[in-house]
């Protein structure tokens, strides 16, 4: 759950920003799967979601949903195959269409675990036409994606890469898929995606986890729940390193950024961002974010006790502050 960003929306620091998402793999399964309707509904009428997804039924069901539901920001699914080049390739399509890949699913060693088999077992193949991200925005004058998501069983690195020139010039965080183990044959792995997107600037800070008991075993050990195979890793970039990259070093970058960071659950660096933002770029109202940070942290008791004027990260900004938020520091 976000931290700064309703004390941020009510201040108007949010107003004009926009936000847009790619949602490479977008096949709506759960709740959390629908962006807008979640916490990044908070940058509407100002947000738009690219979703992909190589069927075209539930880019249909998708686009249907949306216009029924006429929300009040821009989103549209696109029945494309995006991947590293644009190709002719083969999709292997599996039992549950969730688990199709550019891949072939690995069944010899899939067998090995628990309920694994049953939901990959290749059921046919298709060809399709692959194109890349890059290739998308250049043909529809797209100029910025700031979140990626991806998750395509085993060819999110392909994704990867054909977003070269995205990644280079605006993104600025990934959530995607990793697998540890060839589930898909020939797939790459965690190390090959960290490498990548380590060089591209992106630093690794969290990952969920997915694991399996073997097959044959009737016990597992009550805190763990066998090996890991796969999980979703998230990588953010670092805007104020000394050498961040000058064209996403601005205020405007680094303000979203920190709101992206709040979304994904990282309110250190959120905090950390915005601190920044007022210290450097604080003498502009729009990136003064002194009492939204000292606002949202006295919604803390503990810190409201301890006195939320004595925290180091207050007296950097305190000058910033102004109104209420002065008022707080007094609390000591």
């Amino acid at each position: 759950m976000s931290f700064f960003i309703s004390s941020l929306k009510n201040s108007g620091h949010l107003d004009g920003l926009e936000m847009a998402i790619c949602n490479v793999g977008s096949r709506k399964l759960a709740r959390e799967d629908d962006y807008g309707s979640g916490e990044w509904g908070i940058f509407a009428p100002h947000l738009t979601i690219y979703g992909f997804d190589a069927d075209a039924d539930a880019c249909d069901q998708a686009n249907a949903d949306i216009e029924a539901r006429q929300v009040n920001w821009t989103e549209k699914h696109i029945p494309l195959a995006l991947g590293s080049a644009a190709r002719e390739a083969t999709l292997y399509v599996t039992n549950n269409p969730m688990c199709s890949s550019l891949y072939p699913p690995n069944e010899s060693y899939l067998q090995r675990f628990h309920q694994l088999r049953e939901v990959m077992k290749l059921d046919f193949t298709v060809e399709v036409e692959t194109t890349t991200l890059d290739i998308f925005c250049k043909d529809e004058n797209i100029d910025k994606i700031d979140f990626l998501q991806v998750d395509v069983q085993g060819a999110d690195l392909q994704v990867l890469e054909g977003a070269a020139g995205m990644l280079e010039s605006s993104i600025l965080a990934i959530t995607t898929e990793v697998e540890f183990s060839e589930l898909y044959i020939n797939q790459p792995l965690f190390s090959d995606i960290d490498t990548y997107l380590r060089k591209k600037g992106f630093t690794l800070f969290n990952m969920s986890h997915g694991c399996r008991t073997r097959a044959c075993s009737p016990i597992t050990y009550k805190n763990l729940y066998g090996q890991l195979l796969w999980g979703d890793a998230i990588y953010l970039r670092d805007l104020i390193k000394a050498d961040a990259s000058p064209h996403l070093n601005t205020p405007d970058e680094i303000l979203k950024l920190a709101c992206i960071a709040d979304i994904l659950d990282f309110p250190d660096y959120a905090l950390e961002l915005l601190q920044y933002l007022t210290i450097n770029y604080g003498n502009n109202p729009k990136y003064n974010c002194a009492n939204n940070i000292i606002e949202s942290l006295a919604k803390l008791p503990d810190l409201v006790q301890q006195g939320i004027g004595s925290l180091p990260v207050v007296a950097k900004i305190r000058d910033y502050a102004s109104g209420y938020a002065v008022d707080l520091l007094r609390i000591e």
